[in-house]
């Protein structure tokens, strides 16, 4: 062994790395990851994490700080969890940063975090969810009475069906809110709370979503590390996919028809077929009865309110219309910030950079701001996944300052825009892939 191997050796038995070290180990069964300058060994924990494994895999070898920060409110807590995972810490000769990200960047959105704990941004006022709660509850409830009273004529059938979409529709941006952050001070209360609405509100699955959406947040828009940009070959997106399809000559798909069919597979199927066959998937082969048993409360309490009414298969040609609509209404909201944006493979940039590049907002107004559950403000929301919504228009102002500082682009669309924008990205990816697909 040279002398550089001895002087490796003896680094790493005394707790000392370089980021050479920590990023060798980047595989699944051998993880390490770094916060605050602090080395841990994650592999035999992270089956264990409550935000999934996959999440932690998808920061092995590099440095965690910044989403660690981002998705921790209670640090005291989680450092409980990562004390005994501790091996050493970065070389005193080593930067901060690792790779691609950029110190200034990072410090700088910092102390713009800290100025917004200051202001208390990052406190829920509970009487604004129970609000949306209430008014969620109300929306079933004159959905109900609108049947029981005007009967199952189709006319009350439709209006039924789009008031039960818009009571879920919204009961998914709550259920969005809890999953992310603490409404109540007890997080026992948080997190029953989120297995109610997401379980007996929408018959759907908290640890499924869990798992799910955390890594869209950790990896926005990054090929295998976001499942939101898994498009099952159906679809080819961004500037590097269909580029990489058409040279390898990959034609599951017409892809340059794909803003063409995309109203036929996309907002139509998401919900209705995709998202209920993976949840009922995941639930049993993780054994997961308790998120299965509040799904069934679900189609408990819908069954016995509308099979009076509706018959068996009245009611369930019902639910089905309701997902039809529910999942247009999702599709189009999600996409609109993020399809239309840069979706690449790993770049391994600091945290504003990556959350910028992969997202957008759409004009603040109060109808956008409730047909959207305040997702509007995406670039926010992302950036901050922890903050309440309610405060995400008041630290808006400081990250647009900070991107003008940097040279980072924030982009603020109209809602038509937003939308129109879905299908004008689709087209272009298309034409990419057929132009690589014929002349490559």
């Amino acid at each position: 062994m040279g002398a550089g191997g001895q002087q490796t050796e003896m680094a790493s038995c005394s707790g000392i790395y370089t980021w050479e070290e920590v990023q060798s180990h980047c595989r699944r069964n051998d993880m390490w990851l770094v916060i605050q300058r602090k080395v841990y060994n994650v592999t035999n924990w992270a089956t264990k994490h409550p935000g999934g494994f996959r999440v932690i895999h998808h920061y092995a070898g590099e440095d965690a700080t910044e989403a660690f920060t981002a998705f921790h409110p209670d640090k005291k807590f989680v450092h409980r969890f990562l004390k005994p995972l501790l091996i050493g810490k970065l070389a005193e000769t080593e930067p901060n940063q690792d790779r691609q990200k950029n110190a200034a960047v990072s410090q700088d959105f910092k102390d713009l975090r800290a100025r917004a704990v200051q202001q208390g941004l990052f406190r829920a006022h509970p009487l604004f969810f129970m609000a949306h709660l209430i008014h969620i509850v109300l929306l079933e409830v004159l959905a109900w009475l609108l049947v029981w009273f005007w009967g199952t004529n189709w006319i009350s059938t439709i209006v039924c069906a789009v008031l039960m979409a818009t009571a879920q529709i919204q009961a998914g941006w709550l259920q969005h809110d809890f999953g992310h952050l603490s409404v109540f001070k007890k997080s026992t209360w948080n997190h029953l709370a989120h297995k109610f609405l997401i379980g007996h509100l929408k018959g759907a699955s908290a640890n499924w979503w869990n798992h799910r959406h955390f890594q869209h947040h950790a990896k926005p828009n990054i090929f295998s590390k976001d499942p939101d940009v898994n498009m099952l070959r159906m679809f080819v997106i961004g500037s590097v996919q269909p580029v990489e399809y058409g040279t390898k000559k990959i034609k599951h798909m017409p892809y340059n028809h794909q803003h063409r069919y995309f109203f036929l597979v996309g907002p139509p199927l998401l919900i209705p077929v995709y998202f209920h066959l993976q949840i009922m998937r995941v639930m049993i082969v993780r054994r997961d009865w308790v998120d299965m048993a509040w799904a069934l409360s679900y189609y408990l309490r819908y069954f016995s309110c509308y099979i009076q009414l509706y018959g068996l298969l009245g009611s369930f040609a019902l639910i089905v219309f309701v997902r039809f609509l529910e999942s247009h209404w999702f599709v189009w909201v999600t996409q609109m910030s993020h399809l239309p944006m840069d979706i690449d493979h790993e770049k391994h940039q600091d945290w504003l950079t990556m959350q910028l590049q992969a997202t957008c907002n759409i004009e603040e107004s109060p109808f956008n701001d409730w047909f959207s559950g305040h997702l509007n403000f995406q670039i926010e929301h992302h950036l901050f996944p922890t903050m309440p919504r309610h405060n995400y228009h008041r630290v808006a102002p400081l990250v647009r300052a900070l991107c003008e500082k940097h040279n980072i682009a924030y982009q603020v669309k109209t809602l038509r825009k937003g939308l129109t924008d879905v299908i004008r990205s689709l087209k272009t990816s298309g034409n990419l892939w057929l132009d690589a697909y014929l002349h490559k």
